[in-house]
């Protein structure tokens, strides 16, 4: 699936619109009457947001039907397999960790942990991401390592930190069930159980976790009166001076790309250089995939290492530009190369009233 091809398309040129400025005397105060009109009609007549040059924005829009891949077309008895399969602690080694250990649907298809723990309860290097709207973003992983859902769906079982088992081994304790094989084969018409169709039926059910349709998706659909002034004030500034499009804009908000936000305490005990320990690129040196901000405010903590807890935090955290380390004088020859500080990241000066309307604005999605 190119999910580019799923997601809005890209902007067109938009006609002149009003602008909006703060209220006369309030000067973190946006003339909630100016706004509203503004942002009134269909999403596609909003005036183009504020990003950097170069980059490619999509407009924000409410999430379409997700499409399946040709050659894995979703069946209600695939997803209700796919689901079996999630919940169920046999595909891991102990017997004790299922999918849904690390992704649980009462918290947001996430954990809540700063990091994950697997087998013997060995503690993993990242947070785990809500895969809510997995059908919408691609690569997958915080490094991009999966391309498919159908390959991200048996790499969590081969992991030694995460299942600690084997895919083979995974699909030999299923062929020993009755149940599975009746259920496999009433799916796939094959006489025998493979690691190809578990992962398919693991990803046909992740592919249906689409979100329910948010306050924002209201908003989006024509109810003008679904999102509140403060929450108005949030999105103009997403759209606008806090630079948020820069990575978050189409349906899903999320480019699908890599940014290094200089997490990666390169050189540390806590290094992880992201993209790079996949490519062996030193331009991905540091950089990690963009996460979808679609129920973004269910899913603390943030960031690929979890270490920020709260999602206000976050946001001081981009205001003030990101975090910036300084590379060693003198680093070991043998050392990885240290990751570009990322041009989108730069202070942005908002206030601290603007950071609580975005936040007001993040908590509609």
């Amino acid at each position: 699936m190119l999910v580019s091809a799923v997601l809005a398309s890209a902007a067109q040129p938009r006609p002149s619109q009003p602008v909006c400025a703060p209220a006369p005397g309030k000067a973190e105060r946006w003339d909630g009457a100016c706004l509203r009109a503004l942002y009134s009609s269909p999403s596609t007549r909003w005036p183009a947001p504020e990003v950097e040059p170069g980059v490619a924005w999509k407009e924000l829009a409410p999430l379409p039907s997700p499409v399946d891949p040709p050659d894995n077309p979703s069946t209600p008895a695939k997803v209700a397999l796919g689901r079996r399969l999630f919940f169920d602690p046999i595909l891991s080694k102990s017997r004790q960790l299922a999918c849904a250990s690390c992704h649980d649907p009462d918290l947001g298809w996430a954990d809540g942990r700063r990091v994950s723990f697997g087998h013997d309860r060995q503690p993993g290097r990242r947070n785990a991401p809500s895969i809510a709207t997995s059908a919408y973003v691609a690569p997958l992983f915080w490094d991009g390592r999966a391309t498919t859902l159908e390959q991200q769906a048996l790499h969590p079982i081969a992991d030694p930190i995460e299942m600690g088992f084997t895919t083979q081994g995974a699909v030999r304790r299923l062929r020993r069930d009755a149940s599975y094989r009746h259920a496999f084969n009433a799916v796939f018409a094959q006489p025998r159980i493979d690691a190809a169709q578990l992962g398919q039926a693991i990803a046909a059910f992740e592919r249906s976790l689409s979100p329910r349709s948010s306050r924002f998706d209201r908003f989006l659909r024509g109810n003008a009166r679904a999102l509140d002034d403060a929450q108005l004030r949030g999105l103009h500034l997403f759209r606008t001076q806090a630079g948020c499009m820069n990575c978050h804009s189409g349906a899903a908000l999320t480019d699908n790309g890599f940014h290094n936000l200089g997490l990666h305490f390169h050189g540390r005990a806590r290094q992880d250089l992201g993209r790079y320990e996949f490519t062996g690129d030193p331009a991905d040196s540091g950089r990690f995939r963009t996460p979808s901000l679609r129920g973004v405010a269910a899913t603390a903590p943030y960031m690929h290492n979890g270490m920020i807890p709260t999602l206000s935090g976050v946001l001081v955290f981009y205001n003030v530009g990101g975090a910036r380390p300084r590379a060693p004088a003198s680093p070991p020859a043998d050392a990885a190369p240290f990751p570009a500080p990322d041009p989108l990241l730069r202070p942005r000066g908002l206030s601290r009233q603007d950071l609580q309307d975005i936040e007001a604005f993040l908590q509609t999605l």
